[in-house]
């Protein structure tokens, strides 16, 4: 471990690490990552001093910094990172766009996935609205289930400024799918709509043939 910052803060992390919260994290993630075992509310007292803006890393070492972060096997390190790039949403450039398509595509899972596509991407496109078409469409012309889900769930927080012409593009294309993910991820995208707009949801639920667990969650607010 190269990064001074990086290190600090695992070692942060490891004195209150205990074996059996990590224990029990692990067998919920299905084993699929290590964990140091702190609570939620117990890493983010831990990371208060790292999140400091005198803290901070140069914006042109948190690519680097990042990286490292998601080398770590302890999920919380993961957790730390997007937390982390989120104190740079106001800034964000291409340079960090690519960044998030690289957290989305390496140790894929929906606590990191949901995350970064709501806050950081949603943040993204918001500073760069030219570049969501071309973007979120090379993502679903992926295959890469993740990216796909991005493609439908950045637009989570964006109210009244959720642009309904490119749900309507991206759900037909994933109909039919046998991913769990992404079935639930139309499901999420249309119900928090269905906060703003519930008639649209309705009429586009009533013409769209929606798998059962999708049409299920976009109509759980209205029904």
């Amino acid at each position: 471990m190269k990064n001074k910052y990086v290190s600090q803060l695992s070692n942060c992390f490891r004195q209150q690490a205990n074996l059996e919260i990590a224990s029990q994290q692990q067998a919920y993630m299905k084993g699929k990552f290590e964990y140091f075992g702190l609570k939620s509310p117990v890493r983010k007292e831990l990371q208060k001093p790292f999140l400091l803006k005198s803290s901070l890393p140069d914006i042109n070492e948190l690519t680097p910094t990042i990286k490292e972060l998601w080398t770590q096997p302890q999920r919380e390190c993961q957790y730390f990172a997007q937390e982390l790039l989120f104190k740079y949403h106001r800034q964000f450039e291409v340079r960090e766009l690519v960044l998030m398509e690289f957290m989305v595509t390496e140790k894929s899972w929906w606590d990191t996935v949901d995350f970064i596509a709501s806050n950081c991407m949603g943040r993204y496109f918001m500073l760069h609205p030219e570049q969501t078409k071309n973007v979120t469409r090379r993502w679903m012309d992926t295959g890469n289930m993740w990216l796909q889900r991005s493609a439908l769930l950045f637009q989570l927080k964006y109210k009244n400024h959720l642009d309904t012409d490119l749900l309507e593009e991206y759900i037909p294309k994933l109909l039919g799918s046998k991913e769990f993910y992404i079935n639930k991820a139309i499901g999420w995208a249309l119900r928090q709509h269905s906060k703003t707009d519930p008639n649209w949801v309705l009429e586009f639920a009533a013409r769209t043939d929606l798998a059962p667990l999708s049409r299920k969650e976009a109509l759980r607010l209205i029904a």
